[in-house]
């Protein structure tokens, strides 16, 4: 799954750079058409029609593939078909055949190819692209797609690349350390699925040019230290200045600022990810 490199045949060629695609595997690029969803943009704006994230709007149309994240068809063997391309995630997938004849995606594991058998439930091998609960998992493995709640479905470590460390068990728990160095504790019934999340290289990949990055739906970003007063609490001076503290059109801090609200859930976290 190398890196592309294009030729320098422009200005905006010339620091490009595309995933090789090698690892695609389905001759027709049409994804299957039973697990395809309508997928609207919103531009941002929120059911009141107010905008409520920037920088968002336009792009490339695209349909939602639905993927199995909750991995609860336990004890079903299923065939890896293809591994397909996901316009939306930096991730691939994998098309599961089961035995009885239903059809999932998942998210594809390093090292998952076609034709290999993948189970999820108890009775899983600790294999690539099983999924089994953290307390048949051994202490050391890489997993990925962990449920923070049981039967809720894999909500961390998902994108192209990322891998976590079961490092301990104790009790009901079992203590995952993810990818941004934070050490947190898990309930041990919570599932996970084995290995690391395929399409590593997706980090190494150059979009070249500004036009790129708007088929993702991405518009342009000003800084505040270039607007005027009225318009952020950075902007104004006379001549280029640096501005106040990095903070947010609305005043809120942008570096160092703590924005976690969830308390509750700090008994959890055994170390920060920040020291």
């Amino acid at each position: 799954m190398a890196v592309r490199q294009y030729k320098p045949t422009s200005a905006g060629r010339r620091f490009q750079s595309v995933s090789g695609f090698q690892d695609i595997t389905k001759a027709k690029k049409h994804p299957e058409r039973s697990l395809l969803a309508p997928l609207h943009k919103h531009g941002g704006r929120n059911n009141r029609g107010r905008l409520t994230m920037l920088h968002r709007g336009g792009g490339h149309k695209r349909r939602y593939r639905v993927i199995d994240f909750r991995r609860s068809k336990d004890g079903v063997g299923a065939k890896v078909a293809a591994i397909e391309y996901d316009p939306n995630r930096s991730a691939r997938l994998a098309l599961l055949h089961y035995v009885d004849g239903e059809k999932r995606y998942i998210l594809a594991p390093v090292g998952l190819v076609v034709g290999d058998m993948v189970m999820s439930g108890e009775a899983a091998d600790i294999r690539p692209g099983n999924c089994l609960p953290l307390h048949r998992i051994p202490v050391g493995t890489t997993i990925h797609n962990i449920e923070l709640k049981i039967g809720k479905g894999g909500q961390i470590v998902r994108s192209a690349g990322a891998s976590a460390q079961l490092m301990a068990k104790e009790g009901v728990h079992a203590t995952v350390k993810l990818p941004s160095g934070e050490m947190r504790m898990m309930h041990q019934n919570c599932k996970a699925t084995i290995g690391q999340v395929g399409n590593p290289d997706h980090e190494n990949v150059s979009y070249g040019k500004a036009g790129r990055t708007r088929w993702f739906g991405r518009r342009p970003r000003v800084r505040g230290i270039a607007m005027n007063p009225v318009d952020h609490p950075m902007g104004g001076g006379e001549g280029r200045s640096k501005g106040n503290h990095p903070m947010s059109p609305w005043g809120v801090l942008a570096k160092g600022y703590k924005t976690r609200r969830n308390v509750k859930s700090d008994k959890y976290i055994v170390q920060k990810r920040k020291k």
